[in-house]
């Protein structure tokens, strides 16, 4: 994004000292999950009485983590805390996508995260293996309180803040923000809509509601520039990119009869092919979304190879099948309409082992 305006910032921006007191009368979306009162009211106390906070999210972030974190890191850091932001990767490294995202001077290796924290605070961790490098640190951690808006999480930590109706886990975080008595700023509103925009597909997937709407209002009227956010997520690539999604295509792979004839598209990329072509992993995250466009398929997988072989899979739902719970069957999660897992073996054994998990 050099040479145009960030995303969090404008000359042509709305102040915050002007807008926060329309922003008060808007409703926005709370977390309304029944039985999660006690939990909010232990969450904030643990927070207002701790020093030190560590906010930790998913390996291999995408937006809706590393917005939550970053954005509750910053919020914290505003009322006083010493925060750290991390995840369990080595290396760690934030996708190109979301190198605009304010806070990230934040961010510490996972080695910097002492062996028993003070407090952690977990988002978007749908599973404790999504913690990584960081599991036994967080598990030390006298309080553990675990964000998240995945109904496949089981429910670890101490504290269980998790909401299966919130359509992003930054919605959570604006929960935390309005008990917490921290007015949005751009910075906080481009962390939020990052996070809220990747988990609805640009508010395009079922999960969006009318109040999903209305906190993208109250964002925007920050005078973040959502139109330079979403050109980061979705429509910038490298020239490389283009070469790996061909390959991708070319391999694509359409099976009528799965799923009880609902029909499976699939297709894997070797880590071979990224290297080739100087393309991450993380930077065809995107790959899924054009691979679930044909009409016939209900069900649409992809495999990304990582350096060490192992077999990342993302996986989508027009809405009949739950992936969620074929995931789980192969060791991962997710939601309804979009899952993933982990696997070690080679491509066709995955993908005859997913084939035998969807429902006929």
């Amino acid at each position: 994004m050099t040479g145009e305006p960030t995303a969090a910032g404008t000359a042509g921006a709305v102040s915050t000292s002007t807008v926060e007191p329309a922003l008060a009368v808007l409703p926005g979306p709370r977390s309304e999950v029944s039985g999660l009162e006690h939990e909010w009211q232990r969450v904030v106390a643990a927070i207002r009485q701790a020093t030190t906070v560590d906010l930790i999210c998913h390996i291999n972030p995408d937006g809706d983590a590393l917005g939550s974190a970053l954005a509750a890191g910053l919020a914290l850091r505003s009322l006083g805390h010493r925060v750290r932001v991390s995840f369990g990767d080595d290396p760690q490294i934030v996708p190109e996508s979301l190198s605009f995202l304010p806070g990230q001077e934040l961010i510490v290796p996972a080695s910097a995260v002492p062996d028993v924290p003070e407090l952690v605070l977990c988002f978007d961790v749908a599973s404790e293996g999504r913690l990584g490098l960081l599991h036994d640190k967080a598990f030390a951690a006298p309080v553990m309180a675990v964000f998240d808006h995945h109904a496949s999480n089981p429910g670890f930590g101490t504290h269980r803040l998790i909401d299966p109706g919130a359509p992003a886990t930054a919605v959570l975080v604006d929960e935390l923000l309005r008990r917490l008595g921290v007015p949005l700023d751009q910075s906080l509103a481009t962390c939020l809509y990052t996070g809220v925009a990747t988990d609805t597909g640009s508010f395009k997937y079922a999960a969006t509601t009318p109040a999903t709407h209305e906190l993208a209002g109250r964002l925007l009227a920050t005078g973040i520039r959502h139109d330079l956010i979403s050109r980061q997520l979705w429509d910038t690539s490298s020239f490389g990119y283009l070469k790996v999604l061909a390959g991708a295509l070319g391999r694509a792979v359409f099976e009528p009869d799965a799923a009880g004839g609902r029909g499976l598209v699939w297709t894997w990329v070797p880590y071979e092919e990224l290297a080739l072509f100087g393309v991450t992993v993380e930077e065809i995250e995107g790959l899924i979304d054009v691979l679930r466009r044909p009409a016939e398929a209900e069900v649409a997988l992809v495999l990304k190879q990582d350096p060490d072989g192992t077999l990342r899979g993302s996986c989508r739902s027009k809405g009949a099948v739950d992936v969620a719970a074929v995931c789980a069957e192969l060791g991962g999660g997710g939601h309804v309409y979009a899952a993933g897992f982990a696997a070690r073996e080679d491509a066709e054994t995955v993908v005859a082992r997913f084939r035998a998990a969807l429902p006929g």
